[in-house]
């Protein structure tokens, strides 16, 4: 097996169709590959004797994501620790036996997590045909927000890293929230659920791949749950993407059995194991 060797230009035609026709098990990684930045970003590729690549890994702002096609092997490792000297990467993210193989190499170099979380894996590429006989709240109102909603949509999004995204150790940053949120409402695809003039929930499209939107960022205040809110929601905004032609993922945390309740009710389908590990 060879080594690894770090993505030039001109291998990025070579990584694109691997990534094509993987692109379902892999939507987070192939939404980071399109959006590398130079001088920010680097991947790395092992070729097989095809010259062909075999396994891939993409360094995105602080996360390493891990793409071995299936390989319980691979050859080490050791040209992250300079890597790793030079940036923060804060975690490992991939199948969860694809990371198990890269926590082993990452460990030799001396690195260890803090954190894991694991995910089921779900997909979606059609609304169910029957019509929606779930719960309904009456007044909620279901539209994009604009900036002028931005304060009043920030306890969501302290609320959302607070239960989901922050790892342990780590604080929630109100000015980086602010921030994400900016970007999600001028540049991105977002839904927000409002009732009686409250903002009591929202959903985004966190990631783009080749034929596919991530969708996750799904909140609903908790004096609000219980309601249908996010069903109505969730429904709603993946009827307006599959009607664009995209297929969908999302990530549902494996212990969170009232979010896989709700997207299996709607037609999403488990169809791999998922982790992330926190450093």
């Amino acid at each position: 097996m060879n080594n690894w060797k770090q993505l030039k230009n001109k291998d990025n035609p070579k990584i694109e169709d691997m990534l094509r026709d993987i692109e379902r098990d892999y939507v987070t990684a192939c939404s980071r590959f399109l959006t590398m930045v130079p001088n920010r970003d680097a991947a790395w590729m092992l070729c097989g004797k095809d010259n062909l690549p075999q396994a891939l890994l993409i360094n995105s702002k602080s996360a390493l994501m891990a793409v071995l096609c299936g390989l319980e092997e691979i050859p080490s490792l050791a040209f992250l620790k300079s890597f790793f000297r030079k940036k923060r990467v804060h975690s490992v993210q991939g199948k969860i036996k694809e990371v198990l193989v890269v926590e082993k190499e990452i460990e030799k170099i001396g690195r260890h997590s803090i954190d894991i979380y694991d995910y089921d894996l779900m997909s979606l590429d059609h609304l169910p045909l029957e019509p929606d006989s779930g719960q309904k709240t009456k007044n909620l109102v279901l539209r994009p927000p604009t900036l002028d909603d931005l304060n009043k949509m920030l306890p969501l999004r302290e609320g959302y890293e607070k239960e989901e995204v922050i790892p342990k150790g780590s604080k929630f940053s109100p000015a980086a929230a602010r921030a994400t949120l900016i970007n999600f409402i001028t540049r991105g695809k977002i839904l927000i659920a409002e009732l009686d003039g409250r903002i009591v929930g929202k959903i985004v499209v966190n990631g783009v791949s080749f034929t596919r939107y991530q969708i996750g960022g799904v909140y609903v205040l908790p004096e609000y749950r219980s309601r249908g809110i996010a069903k109505q929601m969730t429904r709603e905004f993946a009827a307006s993407l599959i009607n664009e032609g995209k297929g969908l993922s999302l990530f549902v945390k494996k212990f969170n059995h009232s979010a896989r309740k709700l997207y299996l009710s709607l037609g999403f389908k488990i169809c791999g194991d998922y982790r992330i590990n926190y450093y």
